[in-house]
């Protein structure tokens, strides 16, 4: 079993930056698919990005690409999201997730483990 945990969330204006992290521990993150996840309140949990266990495939939803950049590093077992040129849409609370089974999966069902979650607010 694997615990994820994420940071580096925070308040920003519109067209700043932000890099959240997400770290394991229990069990090496390389083995796993990792995607991230957000919730704004009032809406439901929507996919952002998920990158393969090797790093080798990557996936975005249509409203962050050529924004956000999603990129693992194995040996230090994290999963990192660099979101440039943010928006006051993508407040939200996003989670990382860890897949068991399978190399790369853009829906929620397809993640096995998560974790708390890291508050992003971009103010216009």
């Amino acid at each position: 079993q694997v615990q994820l945990v994420e940071s580096g969330g925070g308040l920003v204006q519109a067209g700043g930056s932000l890099r959240l992290s997400c770290a394991a521990s229990g069990r090496a993150l390389g083995a796993y698919a990792v995607g991230w996840f957000r919730r704004a309140p009032g809406k439901e949990r929507e996919f952002v990005t998920a990158i393969s266990w090797s790093g080798g495939r990557t996936g975005y939803r249509d409203s962050v690409k050529g924004r956000f950049t999603i990129s693992r590093d194995n040996a230090k077992s994290t999963v990192s999201l660099q979101m440039n040129s943010l928006k006051p849409e993508d407040t939200a609370v996003y989670y990382c997730a860890a897949q068991a089974f399978g190399d790369y999966c853009s829906t929620y069902e397809c993640y096995d483990y998560w974790g708390q979650g890291t508050q992003v607010t971009v103010s216009s």
